[in-house]
């Protein structure tokens, strides 16, 4: 499995494999052919008390992996759909945060790349 991150407002490529969104909502101003989205995995997503918590500051970037991870495993087939649906295949999830590098995408292909490595 190859897992990449692009935020959902980028072009699509060729070489992005499935696109799955992992978003809890639907990016704003997006059509669904303008996305070109594959699956919209929303319940793998973050709840949206955690990412409310959150507000994508840096600071409790730490502590929301922790919470998030924790969520994750308390709904471990939403996890299982992912990994699944991927495959050995390439995937690449996308988010609508202008935060690329501490958001809900970021940690879901951390804990998502941990599971394979057990």
């Amino acid at each position: 499995m190859k897992l990449r991150l692009k935020r959902v407002y980028d072009t699509a490529a060729k070489t992005d494999g499935q696109r799955i969104l992992v978003d809890r909502l639907w990016p704003r101003g997006l059509s669904k052919t303008r996305g070109r989205i594959d699956y919209w995995a929303r319940t793998a997503a973050p709840s949206g008390k955690l990412r409310r918590w959150y507000r994508h500051e840096p600071a409790k970037w730490p502590e929301f992996q922790r919470r998030y991870f924790a969520e994750l495993r308390r709904n471990a087939a939403a996890a299982q759909e992912l990994l699944d649906r991927i495959g050995k295949g390439r995937a690449t999830l996308l988010f609508g945060s202008k935060e690329t590098r501490y958001n809900n995408a970021a940690a879901l292909k951390r804990y998502l790349e941990s599971r394979l490595s057990k």
